[in-house]
C-alpha cells in the first residue's frame, strides 16, 4: 500500500509574499504607507492624550473612543513597520514567532474594534433614549467594566483561535499574504485543519453578529425614540453624536467582509493582500478625523490647542 508522507519543516523562517509592485512604485509606495503610518500615529496619540489631559473630556463616549485610539495604535504598529520592511526587501522574511505575534494582533485589533464600537453603541443609546438615567447608568466603573469586557472577549476569542494553529505541524514555509493572519499561518500545514476552519467560522460568526446586531438594535431603538418624539434638539444630537459612529462602523464591516470573502478566492492574491492592508490603516486614519469632526466638546477643544499655538505670544 503506498504512504502519503509529508515533509515537516522545522525552519522558524518563513517567507512573506508582499504585494507584487514594480520597482519603480516600491520606494512611492513605501514614502506612501510611511506617510500614513506618522499620520495615523500623530492624530490617534495626540486625541488620546488630549483625552487624557482635558478634564471636561473624562466622559464614558471619551473614554471609550480612547479604547479605540489605543487598539488603532497596537494593531497598526505591529503591522506597518514590518510591511514597509518587507516591501523594500529582496526577500521578506519573518520568524514564527514573530509571525504568531502578528497575527494575534492583527486579529485582537479587528475583533477589540468591533467590541469597542458595540459598546459606544450602547453609551449612544443610553445617552439619547434614557438621558435623565445617563449618568447612573454609565457610571466610571460601568466604562471600566465594559471597557474591560470588550478587550477581555476580543483577547479570549483570539486566544483560542491562535491557539488551534500553533499546535499543527508545518510542511510549508510561504505565508500567501502581505502579512501574518490565522489563514495563512495554518495554511503552512499539512495536517487536517477542519477545527480552524470550523472555529474560524465560529469566530466571525458571533463577532459578526455580536455587533451587527447589538448595533443594528441599538440603532433602531434610537431612530424609533426619535421618530416618536419628533423632537428637532433630540434628533440633531442622535444625527451628531450617531453619524461619526456609523461611518466608522460601516467602513469597517465592509473592509472585515471584502477581506474574508477574498480569502476564498486564490486567484486574486494582491487585490486580498490590499483589502487586508486598508481593513487597518483605512478605520485607523479616520476614527480621529471623523470623532473629532463629529463630536463638539473634541472640536473646540482641538480648535482651541491650534488657536493657541498659531496666535502671537
Amino acid at each position: 500500500m503506498e504512504r502519503n508522507i509529508t515533509h515537516v519543516i522545522t525552519s522558524d523562517v518563513l517567507k512573506i509574499q508582499s504585494v507584487d509592485i514594480s520597482p519603480k512604485y516600491t520606494y512611492p509606495m513605501l514614502f506612501l504607507l510611511l506617510f500614513v503610518y506618522f499620520s495615523l500615529l500623530f492624530s490617534n496619540f495626540g486625541v488620546l492624550v488630549l483625552i487624557i489631559a482635558e478634564k471636561r473630556l473624562h466622559q464614558p463616549m471619551y473614554i471609550l473612543f480612547g479604547n479605540l485610539c489605543v487598539n488603532d495604535l497596537i494593531g497598526n504598529t505591529v503591522l506597518l513597520p514590518q510591511l514597509m520592511a518587507h516591501i523594500i526587501s529582496t526577500e521578506p522574511l519573518i520568524t514564527y514567532n514573530q509571525c504568531v505575534v502578528q497575527a494575534f494582533h492583527s486579529h485582537t485589533f479587528g475583533s477589540a474594534s468591533h467590541m469597542i464600537l458595540l459598546t459606544m453603541a450602547f453609551d449612544r443609546y443610553v445617552a439619547i433614549c434614557h438621558p435623565l438615567r445617563y449618568n447612573t447608568i454609565m457610571t466610571t466603573k460601568t466604562v471600566i467594566m465594559l471597557s474591560a469586557a470588550a478587550w477581555g472577549a476580543s483577547l479570549a476569542l483570539v486566544s483560542v483561535l491562535i491557539g488551534f494553529t500553533v499546535r499543527l505541524s508545518r510542511c510549508r514555509s510561504v505565508i500567501q499574504n502581505a502579512y501574518c493572519d490565522n489563514a495563512s499561518l495554518f495554511k503552512l500545514s499539512c495536517e487536517d485543519v477542519s477545527i480552524n476552519e470550523i472555529y474560524g467560522l465560529f469566530f466571525t460568526v458571533l463577532l459578526f453578529s455580536c455587533s451587527v446586531g447589538g448595533i443594528a438594535v441599538t440603532y433602531f431603538r434610537i431612530a424609533l425614540i426619535c421618530y416618536i418624539k419628533r423632537n428637532k434638539e433630540l434628533n440633531n444630537r442622535a444625527l451628531q453624536t450617531c453619524a461619526s459612529h456609523l461611518v466608522v462602523y460601516l467602513i469597517m464591516v465592509l473592509s472585515g467582509f471584502l477581506t474574508i470573502i477574498l480569502h476564498r478566492f486564490p486567484n486574486y492574491p494582491d487585490l486580498r493582500k490590499i483589502a487586508s492592508i486598508l481593513l487597518h490603516v483605512v478605520p485607523a486614519n479616520l476614527n480621529p478625523i471623523v470623532y473629532g469632526m463629529q463630536t463638539k466638546s473634541l472640536r473646540v477643544k482641538i480648535v482651541q490647542i491650534l488657536q493657541r499655538k498659531v496666535s502671537p505670544t
